[in-house]
């Protein structure tokens, strides 16, 4: 969700870094990797090169200063311990990961989180109402 309370954002550097991106390889999506090979990334793939299933859930989608919002997902089960946070998609220095599209350009997306604030634990549904 770009309005409102979301789960997801996007820094302003990753941003720009998405603009370019995309420009390159067209519309995008992120896929926040469970482990394995890339350790815990979020992978950004060209929109269907990543398919996506019934154990994916989707997080929200951040506005990068395109004409599309960038979706965000997240496995189920890695989602059941990271849903009480928001998350933060920003960009560093280094290697990306190898089948993310940041790869050769010498910066890596990496997730900053935080814990949900109470208006959004009731947002989505994690507390009660007082």
């Amino acid at each position: 969700m770009v309005d409102g309370l979301s789960r997801v954002a996007v820094t302003d550097e990753a941003a720009g870094l998405l603009r370019t991106l995309t420009a390159q390889h067209g519309r995008l999506m992120f896929h926040q990797s469970g482990g394995c090979c890339d350790g815990s990334s979020p992978m950004c793939y060209p929109v269907g090169m990543f398919l996506t299933g019934s154990g994916d859930v989707l997080l929200g989608a951040v506005d990068a200063g395109l004409d599309d919002p960038i979706e965000v997902y997240m496995s189920q089960s890695q989602f059941e311990y990271w849903k009480y946070t928001h998350l933060t998609i920003d960009v560093v220095p280094g290697r990306g990961a190898g089948f993310s599209v940041e790869g050769p350009t010498g910066k890596r997306f990496l997730i900053r989180s935080r814990m949900l604030t109470e208006e959004e634990l009731q947002h989505f549904g994690l507390t009660r109402a007082s």
